[in-house]
């Protein structure tokens, strides 16, 4: 149980959090939060401020103003405050970014030693643990270029597991593989979500966010159009560009 969690209060607070990329207002005085143990999906058009809300929760992004708060924790440029914030929140991004001359075990195992101070012997029990989680005990020794996309992205989840977050952070996770390779990753997720893990996940797999999500928010231009659990999100829309929005990927 996390700190705030225990204090009856959400692991994650946004509180009017703006951010701009010169002209472009990328998320306009946005304010939610997300609760322990929960899944919330992501989803709105490309551009909208998906992704980049995502990258401001772990500091890969500054905002330019207002307050965001991750287990107790106030995410800002303290290099105590990220080292912290760092260890909490895992992510998965598009592209797999594995090392390309490290093994699938060692890929794991490389952050557990580096900044939890694991053994080595310890980081690779931990390492082999986990890709038996996500179904790549067979594969540990092999290198990126010998996985396909699906495998790669499941190393790159236990990878981010390895470091034990409160929260995983998923960013379009399948976006980048091939349709017959989306199908594993998302149940690795499904499972992760089963065994309680708290998750934010950007995506377009209207599928998963149906069947997982505990809350789906729908980002337009910048602010938070839509927040509700997906049977109202999904059959009791009211909102013509949301309608609009679930016609077009839905096809």
């Amino acid at each position: 149980m996390s700190a705030a969690a225990d204090r009856g209060l959400p692991l994650i607070t946004v509180e009017g959090v703006n951010k701009r990329f010169g002209d472009n207002a990328v998320l306009r005085d946005v304010s939610t939060h997300f609760d322990a143990g929960k899944v919330a999906v992501i989803i709105g058009a490309s551009g909208s401020g998906k992704s980049t809300l995502l990258r401001t929760l772990n500091r890969l992004e500054a905002h330019d103003s207002g307050r965001i708060v991750v287990d107790g924790v106030e995410v800002n440029d303290d290099a105590r405050n990220l080292d912290a914030l760092r260890a909490e929140v895992g992510m998965v991004f598009q592209q797999f970014n594995l090392f390309p001359h490290l093994t699938a075990l060692e890929n794991v195992a490389l952050a557990p030693r580096r900044v939890r101070k694991l053994s080595r012997e310890q980081a690779h029990v931990r390492a082999e643990e986990l890709l038996d989680r996500v179904g790549l005990k067979a594969h540990q020794h092999k290198h990126p270029f010998q996985l396909s996309g699906g495998q790669q992205q499941r190393v790159a989840i236990a990878r981010a597991l390895a470091m034990q977050p409160r929260v995983m952070l998923f960013d379009e996770p399948t976006s980048a593989l091939d349709p017959e390779m989306v199908k594993e990753v998302l149940d690795v997720m499904k499972s992760l979500a089963r065994d309680g893990m708290t998750m934010i996940v950007v995506t377009h797999e209207m599928g998963f966010a149906r069947e997982v999500g505990d809350r789906i928010l729908f980002f337009d231009r910048g602010c938070i159009a839509c927040d509700a659990p997906p049977a109202d999100f999904f059959d009791r829309q009211d909102n013509d560009r949301i309608r609009a929005f679930l016609g077009q990927v839905a096809h």
